[in-house]
């Protein structure tokens, strides 16, 4: 199987008697596919097009070259495109199936989990993970969910931080019944885990409006562009019977197109080949302001772009974002997206199919922390990036085009979606519908026929609500504690944490399970240092550091690190648009008071007016704060202990409140950082 270049090699070599690449110290191989195999300068004199095996499509171990394969990569090639060795491990009475199995039943959207609760024998199950792009449930298929977690899984529904279902606790033995349920209910697992495209993000809230219709509709396009060709999904768990809806024309052409040698010629899988991706890979598509889906931490990151009109005309892309790191190994870190370039509107499939080659052809496969597309951008840097893109592509990207800045929208409480109906945002606690509250959404989602969507939040919108059923839902969902967002605390609105603990084996430390307490002290805390209720830093806990709940982008991340310690990451921003950095290792639950105290005291004392908790850290200087947490001795004696009048007049006291207010502060508050202020340039200062 091979993958042509055909004329676009030719017209990069037009103009130049020698192009030179800098080298890309990742995998070489004779099964390598890059401009220029094994050489980084290729005189026109000596240079003869041809067709060259991809390092997607290896014909045979290459021992002979020496070249260094993960054992994932082994695994991939030989499935005969992810059959093998899940067909036959399925047959088996044993409740687990083997580690090639393993892996393989990640790209049918599955992993394979026991209970680290229980001591003894290992108690197998399996985590099935749907896919929907931007969101979007049917009734149909919400209910089917909520039947299945019932009859299979463990009574619980687990809504992810990339708009999808988890479904827990399903059995080996009843895999094959679940699945089959789930394709022939309008649903899908394909490609929800694995080393291809996972689920595309979009805003999840119903608006009848273009740019939001336009959004969505890109990303289904997106994620229909991208999805597995070779029938492996069907074949395993339908029999082979295809339950797929008509494609577009324009997604069936750009799939097909290969006139710039993106393509494995008659192969099964015209854009994955046998091998698919080096790691799992990321898209989210999203309108300007509303950054609800994270979109800089996506290996590709897709904004609209529309005339005054609201006309959309085009997209500015982002590339290179990305979550996952190991602990102290400074080679491996988070990575913010950077621009890349504008696309037209009919060029997105073609750009994004370009993107996705180049990491298919250039990405490690010999070492699987160095596997995802930011390593290669970040070794590479973005012009060479661009410029090898654009040979896929086939064009030169425009300039990006200037956005306003970006802001966090939870969409929860009720909203008019632009037809004359309502839709209502819920928030979940980590996601996480079960109990009462699992049964109160099936009976209001059966009885008015309702589509749902789901948040890259963990939350939850109900669709298409009539005004005349909002009162009588309002009081069945208050009653069953999914309640409006003003009565909810502000700490848990924008709060995330990974399941983690006790069936993801990478799981170091609590987060799901332990986040509630940890959002209790957070506001405990902040009482206890004078912030208002209202007040509120984007928390997010994960039990290990490949990042699920996107830590490095919160004002207060906590990464597991230890079987009782958290990592602390401080300096994101509310509006998700700046990286966290390492603040403290290793500091055990039970102290995290003693890092929080002092920092949330010294915020709400010194923070310029509007600044949030992630600027106030930056500004500051970590330096600057460990040393008023080294030294943190508790809070100073309230300024009524030293009896002092610090007003003479009402007019005085009253324009000092004034003032205050717009800090979020009182006069008295606002008064002594002034009198401090002036004393200590004065006196002896810190």
């Amino acid at each position: 199987m091979t993958s042509s270049f055909g004329a676009a090699n030719s017209a990069l070599l037009v103009d130049h008697q020698k192009i030179q690449f800098p080298a890309f110290r990742g995998l070489r191989s004779s099964n390598s596919l890059s401009l220029f195999p094994r050489q980084h300068s290729v005189s026109v004199s000596s240079y003869r097009p041809s067709l060259i095996r991809a390092v997607a499509t290896p014909a045979k171990p290459d021992s002979a070259s020496g070249t260094k394969r993960s054992k994932v990569e082994i695994f991939k090639e030989q499935s005969n495109y992810i059959r093998y060795p899940l067909n036959e491990e399925m047959l088996t009475d044993a409740p687990n199936i083997n580690e090639a199995a393993t892996q393989m039943i990640k790209f049918h959207g599955s992993y394979q989990q026991y209970n680290r609760d229980d001591r003894g024998q290992r108690n197998y199950s399996f985590m099935l993970r749907t896919k929907n792009p931007c969101g979007k449930v049917s009734n149909e298929l919400y209910l089917t969910m909520d039947d299945l977690a019932d009859q299979f899984g463990i009574g619980t529904l687990r809504l992810t931080t990339r708009q999808t279902f988890q479904l827990h606790g399903v059995l080996k033995k009843d895999l094959k019944t679940v699945m089959s349920t789930i394709i022939k209910n309008m649903g899908s697992t394909l490609g929800a885990c694995g080393d291809l495209n996972r689920n595309v993000l979009a805003p999840a809230a119903p608006f009848k409006r273009k740019d939001y219709l336009f959004a969505q509709q890109t990303a289904e396009n997106i994620a229909a562009l991208l999805t597995p060709q070779s029938g492996f999904y069907y074949d395993v768990w339908v029999d082979g019977e295809r339950v797929m809806s008509a494609e577009p024309p324009e997604i069936v052409k750009a799939r097909n197109d290969n006139s710039h040698g993106t393509n494995f010629s008659d192969s099964p899988e015209p854009i994955y080949g046998t091998q698919f991706l080096p790691r799992k890979f990321k898209i989210a598509v999203t309108v300007p302001t509303d950054n609800s889906v994270d979109i800089l931490t996506n290996d590709i990151g897709v904004v609209i772009v529309s005339d005054n009109e609201g006309e959309p005309q085009g997209f500015n892309i982002y590339v290179g974002g990305g979550m996952g790191r190991t602990h102290r190994l400074e080679t491996t870190f988070a990575r913010l997206g950077e621009p890349l370039g504008y696309v037209p509107k009919e060029d997105i499939l073609y750009a994004v199919k370009a993107i996705v080659v180049t990491q298919r052809e250039n990405g490690r496969r010999d070492d699987r922390k160095y596997s995802r597309m930011k390593y290669l951008i970040s070794s590479w840097g973005i012009e060479k990036f661009r410029s090898i893109v654009e040979h896929y592509y086939g064009k030169k990207f425009e300039l990006f085009h200037e956005l306003p800045e970006w802001e966090f929208k939870s969409y929860l409480g009720w909203h008019k979606q632009g037809d004359g109906s309502l839709f209502c945002g819920l928030h979940v606690d980590n996601g996480r519908i079960g109990g009462k509250m699992k049964k109160t959404l099936r009976e209001i989602i059966q009885k008015y026929n309702l589509s749902v969507r789901l948040t890259p939040n963990q939350n939850i919108i109900l669709c298409d609500i009539r005004n005349a059923w909002k009162r009588p839902i309002t009081t069945a969902l208050a009653q069953a504690g999914l309640l409006q967002p003003r009565y909810v605390d502000p700490l848990n609105i924008t709060a995330m944490a990974c399941p983690a603990f006790p069936l993801c084996p990478l799981a170091i430390i609590e987060a799901e399970r332990g986040i509630p307490d940890i959002l209790k002290r957070v506001r405990d805390v902040f009482e206890k240092v004078g912030l208002k209720y209202n007040e509120s830093v984007v928390v997010r806990v994960t039990g290990c550091p490949n990042g699920c709940a996107r830590p490095y982008m919160a004002e207060l991340g906590l990464v597991g690190d230890g079987p009782n310690s958290y990592q602390i990451w401080l300096g994101g921003r509310p509006n998700q648009t700046s990286l966290a950095r390492s603040f403290m290792d290793k500091v055990k639950v039970q102290d995290l008071e003693k890092v929080l105290e002092p920092l949330f005291y010294h915020w709400q004392r010194r923070r310029q007016s509007k600044e949030s908790f992630g600027d106030f850290t930056t500004r500051m200087g970590f330096k600057k704060l460990k040393e008023l947490v080294d030294k943190w001795e508790g809070p100073e004696l309230a300024t009524s202990r030293y009896n002092l009048k610090l007003f003479a007049d009402k007019e005085t006291y009253e324009a000092m409140d004034e003032l205050a207010k717009l800090q979020n502060k009182n006069a008295h508050q606002l008064a002594m950082e002034v009198i401090c202020n002036f004393v200590k340039p004065n006196g002896k200062g810190e």
